[in-house]
């Protein structure tokens, strides 16, 4: 894959074409909140991150049984403000700590949303990049233990 160092470039066809998911889901992945692709002009483009992220979604869905709810709750595992190292005072009135059912960059209010796109948003990556590596450490276990 071409590596774009992070930024979002490739369009949805070419996205269809590299994951085998047809744009219309992936607009359905994007309106449950399991996805946030960058826009520009309307339409919408996605990074080698999100390329990642689409390929786990895909194995979740269709291979490990989880629904699109359970995606979501994988996300939520980590809290943000661990991520993002926030101070206990930036914790006390912030609506992702009062809020612990969404993410936070679907939290209005929320400081990520107000210092980036969703796309750009640290918590988001770095969650993202998570859910991937922990797949990715239990498909090697399990090739390992010799299951499919």
């Amino acid at each position: 894959m071409h590596k774009a160092d992070g930024k979002a470039v490739y369009p949805i066809g070419i996205v269809e074409e590299l994951t085998g998911i047809n744009a219309r889901t992936l607009r359905a992945y994007e309106q449950q909140g399991l996805i946030c692709p960058a826009r520009r002009g309307g339409k919408r483009f996605f990074s080698d991150n999100d390329l990642m992220w689409i390929e786990c979604i895909k194995s979740l869905l269709n291979g490990k049984g989880f629904n699109a709810d359970g995606v979501k709750r994988l996300l939520l595992v980590t809290p943000c403000w661990l991520i993002r190292g926030c101070s206990e005072e930036e914790r006390r009135g912030c609506p992702a700590v009062l809020n612990l059912s969404s993410p936070c960059w679907e939290i209005k209010g929320c400081r990520s949303i107000k210092e980036s796109k969703c796309h750009e948003c640290p918590v988001y990556a770095e969650r993202t990049r998570q859910v991937v590596k922990t797949m990715e450490r239990q498909d090697e276990e399990a090739r390992a233990a010799g299951k499919p």
